[in-house]
């Protein structure tokens, strides 16, 4: 039999091991200063690039990143592929019309960081630092992103319903989802703003422009000119799902304050939008982010922070994958 170690050297080990384990924990701005030199400058060329190829990337990805983030925690679930026999996240029902312009841009990034830095970077870091440097390539706030979460390792579509906001919800539960997760009203407007960049497919607020009632047959929060615009922007979406349109008609490619602006005037485009001016919990918050577009990048900025920390891996609770849409 194997003598027992003094408990003087186990006091020691375990101690040491202890400290690994805070090491390995502890997030920072400059996570891979060391382990990969190159980590900014790979992300930098690799979005810059995919986004002059592709205008709709920066807007992809911030949802990408919000769907990822809300659910489970930023561990980057949301990026794995469904087997026979696991239903991931990604094919939720809600999360089918996330656009493909995001999770190629993550493989991207990845399969470079894996070819300078192998095993090194992961998943959920690559996806929270290229939301945050896509949001400022097109006009939206700088903020820190801090490095060294672990990419999880479940993802199960069974999850995701009820958990993230629909267009449709009331927004009692829209604002009981952000509150469920330690965020304010004031945080979930100003995360809200994401909506001044990217798309809606038709079909998210057909029910609202079509046969809403006999007079007039849109929703009466809609401004009436864009109504009928919408009606006929989207009058074939039907037979073509694809059919969509900017959430921010006046500067759609620009991450700017015009969103809340539009909110007032009818201009907004979801249920959800509408919610936001009509509900008096909500709507202080978007008249101050219509006046004062510092005030909505500082609260986005600040919400934004928060939010990438929410619920992530570190250390021995999660893994780093080789290829983000597959556990290793």
């Amino acid at each position: 039999m194997a003598e027992k170690l003094p408990s003087y050297l186990c006091i020691l080990i375990f101690f040491f091991s202890l400290l690994a384990c805070v090491a390995e924990s502890r997030l920072s701005i400059n996570y891979y200063a060391k382990s990969c030199p190159g980590f900014n400058k790979i992300m930098q060329e690799t979005i810059t690039n995919k986004q002059i190829i592709s205008p709709t990337t920066a807007a992809a990805t911030l949802r990408l990143f919000f769907h990822d983030c809300l659910l489970n925690g930023c561990d980057s679930s949301i990026l794995i592929s469904s087997t026979p026999f696991n239903k991931a996240e990604r094919d939720a029902d809600i999360n089918l019309s996330l656009p493909g312009d995001a999770f190629d841009v993550i493989t991207r990034a990845k399969t470079a960081l894996e070819l300078e830095c192998p095993n090194t970077v992961s998943c959920s870091d690559i996806l929270a630092v290229a939301t945050r440097d896509l949001v400022k390539m097109v006009g939206g706030p700088y903020y820190n992103v801090y490095l060294g979460r672990k990419d999880g390792r479940v993802s199960k579509a069974s999850y995701v319903d009820g958990n993230l906001p629909k267009p449709t919800m009331p927004m009692s539960e829209i604002i009981e989802i952000f509150a469920k997760r330690n965020f304010t009203v004031q945080e979930m407007v100003a995360l809200s703003g994401a909506h001044t960049i990217g798309f809606s497919h038709c079909k998210e607020f057909s029910t609202n422009i079509y046969n809403y009632s006999r007079v007039p047959q849109y929703d009466s929060h809609y401004n009436p000119r864009f109504a009928q615009a919408l009606q006929k922007a989207c009058a074939d979406y039907q037979k073509n799902p694809t059919l969509s349109v900017f959430n921010d008609i006046m500067s759609p490619n620009k991450f700017d304050n015009l969103y809340y602006q539009n909110l007032p005037k009818g201009l907004g485009l979801l249920e959800s939008d509408h919610g936001l001016f009509n509900d008096a919990r909500t709507r202080p918050f978007v008249e101050l982010y219509a006046r004062d577009q510092n005030q909505f990048f500082k609260a986005f900025g600040r919400a934004m922070e928060k939010l990438s920390l929410y619920g992530i891996r570190t250390g021995r609770r999660g893994e780093i994958r080789s290829r983000c849409d597959a556990f290793n």
